[in-house]
């Protein structure tokens, strides 16, 4: 029976064209070298690590999906990305395709129980800090609101003397001709019309 070597990604990356991968290659190498694993390199040069979108990043995701590596290795997690959000919809991905990961500077490897309990944690303080994100805009919100503060963005005073020179136009031309948006001339056609009746 022949015993098929497990296949690694190595992921480098650098933020700036001064900068080299090879600083981290070496001990990528080391390691899947000291766990009988064949390596396969994915390295982004100059790309900053707040993208979502890499070109190295994406080849390798593509073929995670498609069944042709077992496991990721880093150097740390700020080589895959620094947006956690990101970080945690990445390596969560990869769980669920039964890839492993692991970073080398964190000590994080889901090839153990250990490992998956850190990323566990990571990925629910991850939550938790969006979920309190969430509850501090609503809160802003409804004291916004709760103090008679309008919401939105704030209108625009108009001076009647654009209104009555597009007053025979029809909504979309009258808009376009003052270049405004056609809910702002709706709206303040509508605030004319009130103070008309008003009076």
């Amino acid at each position: 029976m022949t015993i098929t070597s497990m296949i690694v990604a190595l992921y480098a990356r650098v933020s700036t064209a001064d900068q080299s991968v090879e600083n981290q290659l070496p001990e990528l190498h080391r390691y899947a070298a000291a766990r009988g694993w064949e390596p396969r390199e994915y390295l982004d040069h100059a790309v900053s690590g707040s993208k979502d979108r890499r070109p190295s990043l994406d080849a390798m995701m593509i073929d995670a999906r498609r069944r042709r590596i077992d496991a990721v290795i880093v150097w740390r997690l700020d080589r895959l990305g620094r947006n956690i959000k990101h970080l945690i919809t990445v390596i969560d991905e990869m769980q669920a395709l039964g890839v492993a990961f692991i970073s080398l500077g964190e000590g994080l490897d889901t090839t153990t129980p250990a490992g998956r309990l850190q990323f566990h944690i990571l990925a629910s303080i991850a939550q938790f800090e969006r979920e309190r994100i969430q509850e501090r805009v609503r809160a802003g919100l409804a004291r916004a609101k709760a103090q008679g503060k309008r919401l939105g963005r704030p209108a625009e005073d108009v001076p009647l003397d654009k209104l009555v020179s597009v007053a025979g136009l029809k909504h979309a031309d009258a808009a376009k001709q003052l270049g405004v948006s056609l809910s702002t001339i709706k709206r303040w056609r509508r605030g004319q019309k009130t103070i008309a009746n008003a009076a």
